[in-house]
């Protein structure tokens, strides 16, 4: 079968007080996709045996998982002085060639690297896909002691093959000139800015978006929801943008008022939101 919508990327184990919980954008976008009714798909990796991946199959009608000594492994540590992100375990790297035959056709392609284990020449196996990435991971390295740090990435070459990009400022934090280059290249480039909302660039065209003001539980997830509600979205109001992008920032919104993978919308949630702009799902 060829899922309506293929995600990439690994799904990770977040160290959290409560213990290790499953993570990572694969995670919170095959929720949300699922909500929207989409046939999901993922191609992964993660240690065998990985419990955690039981709770992503009730979103996922198909997931390959490639194997590896370790699942990707994240730890935040907090101070009033803001979070240090360490990675504890790295799954193996995806390639091309580790996309099944069937894959390629799928209309909704969702690149989310998140320890820069997609090979970016992923991109160009897609000729007639809508492809979207959420760029963080491209945008990691570690230090030895598994610190995360900032790393540039910027190339047009495989942009070239990408619709959509979507990314935080907070990721280009250390090197802001990379909204104006990435505007110049991508058709479509979102910059969410939290609870400012988010700037939309249509071609290199600025136009600014709001997002619901909401009491904050865990921002953790929010912009992956975004970025799947939005690609969902997109394929049921036939590229209606504006509609899109409020869905998903409606969505988003509401991602940050639940703890973890909870913040990933319901069916029912997705059928309020897409009424407020005038559409629903499939019957």
């Amino acid at each position: 079968m060829t899922p309506d919508y293929l995600l990439i990327g690994h799904i990770t184990a977040d160290l959290t007080p409560e213990g290790r919980r499953l993570g990572g954008t694969a995670s919170y976008a095959a929720r949300t996709a699922s909500a929207f009714g989409l046939r999901v798909g993922v191609l992964t990796s993660a240690a065998d045996p990985e419990p955690l991946l039981d709770e992503l199959h009730p979103y996922a009608d198909q997931i390959v998982v490639l194997p590896a000594e370790s699942t990707s492994t994240f730890e935040n540590i907090y101070s009033p002085a803001g979070r240090t992100q360490y990675i504890r375990g790295v799954a193996s790297p995806i390639r091309p060639d580790d996309l099944p035959a069937n894959w390629l056709a799928a209309p909704l392609v969702h690149l989310a690297p998140l320890t820069d284990e997609v090979d970016p020449q992923i991109a160009h196996c897609f000729r007639q896909s809508h492809v979207l990435l959420t760029l963080q991971g491209w945008l990691r390295r570690w230090d030895d002691d598994g610190r995360v740090r900032f790393k540039r990435w910027y190339d047009p070459s495989v942009l070239a093959a990408i619709d959509t990009v979507v990314f935080s400022e907070e990721d280009i934090v250390e090197a802001p000139e990379l909204e104006a280059e990435f505007a110049s290249s991508v058709r479509h480039l979102f910059v969410t800015r939290a609870e400012r909302g988010g700037t939309y660039y249509d071609n290199g065209k600025p136009m600014d978006y709001d997002t619901p003001q909401v009491d904050v539980v865990n921002p953790t997830g929010a912009g992956d929801v975004f970025a799947s509600a939005l690609l969902s979205t997109l394929r049921l109001t036939g590229g209606d943008m504006a509609a899109s992008i409020k869905v998903a920032a409606h969505l988003g919104a509401r991602s940050v008022t639940r703890w973890w993978l909870d913040g990933s919308p319901s069916e029912s949630e997705v059928q309020a939101a897409l009424a407020q702009v005038g559409y629903k799902l499939n019957a």
